[in-house]
């Protein structure tokens, strides 16, 4: 079955992956193009999947319906999938990969409401979650909008954007991404190759479906799940959380965990639960790019287990 969906950074995932044997974890399974591309390239690895999008789900059952017993797959937020495993497969965990970003068929279908174009105003990955789109742009107070505008889409007008979208929701109710665009404006920011629109239309998704807080659960359910020998692969395409994502690297990388006033070294070092692998983060290809786009603000960053 051919994907609706572009997988990002295919071949790098690949390489990272090449020689390892036993359970992987795909975090963000979407429509199975990391997954179905893993498991044909690698018959020593299964696969232990989750999504939180129902369409996606049934899509990739039919999709990896070929390898059998070789795969399972959960309806799952990706901060909790973890926990849901028993240990015999917590130890045959070798690797784990989380695509962090939105799908093209979302972005694309209109009535998702992810896109500036969209007639419907929703973004919520799981439809069944309570709080959407329109409730936050309908019913957040300036304060509350300002703060998240500034904080996940770091728009230093925030403010003022905020209380253009009040004002406009004075007269009646937002209903749809293509009016909230229009309020906010769609023309580039000066400086930059990107409007006001499309940043403000990504921070309430971020807020929507709290993605850095679950990739911040999911990083410490990793952590906490003590692995042995996995290789974690993290691909982001925000800035906020490749941020998240390389100083916690950073941080379970540390030999030593003294605090930073301390003089000397009085832990005894050797804390270090493994090794980054990557020491600049993987981005794709000019050539992948040209293709797909929406690929040319992902990075992935690798961190080893120690076996």
């Amino acid at each position: 079955m051919q994907s609706p969906h572009v997988s990002v950074l295919l071949e790098e995932v690949l390489d990272v992956f090449k020689d390892t044997k036993g359970n992987f974890i795909d975090c963000t399974l979407g429509y199975g193009g990391h997954s179905s591309a893993l498991l044909k390239a690698n018959s020593n690895l299964n696969l232990i999947a989750c999504d939180r999008d129902d369409e996606a789900i049934e899509f990739s059952k039919k999709k990896l319906s070929e390898f059998g017993e070789r795969v399972r797959i959960y309806k799952s937020k990706f901060s909790e999938l973890i926990q849901i495993l028993d240990q015999n497969d917590k130890k045959n965990v070798k690797g784990l990969l989380a695509d962090i970003g939105v799908s093209s068929l979302q972005l694309d279908k209109n009535d998702r409401g992810f896109s500036i174009n969209s007639d419907t105003l929703d973004m919520r990955m799981n439809q069944s979650d309570g709080l959407s789109a329109y409730d936050v742009i309908n019913s957040y107070n300036k304060e509350k909008l300002a703060e998240i505008l500034y904080k996940y889409a770091e728009l230093t007008n925030a403010n003022f954007i905020a209380q253009k979208i009040i004002e406009a929701r004075k007269t009646k109710a937002i209903t749809s991404a293509k009016e909230l665009a229009s309020i906010v404006g769609t023309r580039p920011i000066k400086g930059r190759s990107v409007s006001p629109a499309i940043l403000v239309c990504q921070a309430i998704r971020i807020e929507v479906n709290n993605e850095l807080g679950e990739l911040e659960m999911l990083l410490e359910s990793i952590k906490n799940a003590k692995f042995n020998g996995c290789k974690v692969a993290i691909i982001s395409f925000h800035s906020l959380e490749d941020r998240i994502v390389k100083n916690t690297f950073k941080e379970w990388a540390k030999e030593c965990i003294c605090p930073s006033f301390a003089i000397r070294c009085e832990c005894g070092g050797n804390h270090a639960l493994g090794k980054i692998l990557t020491k600049k983060a993987i981005t794709p290809s000019k050539e992948e790019i040209a293709v797909n786009s929406r690929s040319s603000c992902a990075k992935m960053r690798v961190f080893e287990f120690k076996g």
